[in-house]
């Protein structure tokens, strides 16, 4: 050891002792907004998504510039654009000394008795009726594919009167292969997907504030109408969050100027 060091050591023994000490400690106390990083992340901070990245061991200062930048929009994500806008300096600060507390090793003993996923996942059920008491409100076509959106009673009724959307309210966009009929007009083909959004009483109690969009749920299903369970709907929500306003419906316009059936 050199004489520097030695002196660099001798004049903060405070912080080497502090240092230390929170080392042992292992994590910090669970930030209040923890849940929402959790359902992408992992719930300790180790990604199973290989295009998110981990957050345990991290440094505090790097989580708290890049957070910062999220909420200002200087690093550009459509998700967290939206989580960390929510935030203020204390939540983030909190955040980022929790998530630098925790181990970057998976199997560790701080991470190594905690669920393998936080993912959020679907709880909506094909509507086995449809079509019969669904309005189709819009159609698109795009490279191939027809985009058709349908609203059930519920929401079409709500939508036409102004009035928020309801409980109850479920929106089915069903994605077609396009074709073309023997006069040239776009005809629908084969179904080939399903995505769904419906809000449900109580739905929203489970869901973590951040990402919480009221009672809403959202799910993709197969063309035979099985739901994908792998979906983390985590995403979904982010996404819609900011439509808050519009009862997280990104097409509500054309649903609330669709005739009566």
């Amino acid at each position: 050891m050199t004489i520097r060091f030695k002196l660099r050591l001798s004049a903060t023994p405070t912080l080497l002792i502090a240092f230390f000490s929170a080392q042992a400690e292992g994590p910090l106390a669970t930030p209040i907004n923890v849940d929402a990083c959790r359902a992408c992340h992992g719930p300790a901070g180790i990604s199973l998504n290989p295009a998110i990245p981990n957050l345990a061991g991290q440094k505090p200062a790097y989580l708290e510039t890049q957070l910062k930048a999220f909420r200002s929009k200087d690093r550009k994500n459509d998700f967290m654009n939206v989580i960390a806008a929510q935030l203020n300096d204390t939540n983030i600060h909190d955040l980022a000394a929790y998530w630098s507390s925790m181990s970057a090793e998976p199997n560790s003993e701080v991470s190594g008795h905690v669920p393998a996923s936080s993912a959020i996942h679907s709880r909506i059920q094909f509507p086995r009726t449809f079509p019969a008491g669904y309005t189709l409100y819009q159609t698109e076509i795009e490279e191939g594919t027809m985009t058709r959106r349908y609203a059930n009673a519920v929401a079409a009724d709500a939508a036409r009167a102004g009035k928020k959307l309801p409980d109850g309210s479920l929106i089915l966009q069903v994605s077609y292969k396009a074709h073309k009929d023997a006069a040239g007009k776009d005809i629908a083909g084969p179904v080939q997907s399903y995505a769904a959004m419906e809000s449900h009483s109580d739905w929203g109690k489970d869901i973590p504030l951040l990402l919480r969009n009221e009672n809403w749920d959202y799910g993709l299903f197969a063309a035979d109408g099985k739901r994908h369970d792998e979906l983390n709907e985590a995403q979904c929500l982010a996404c819609h969050k900011p439509k808050e306003s519009d009862s997280y419906v990104f097409t509500i316009k054309q649903l609330r100027q669709a005739p009566s059936s």
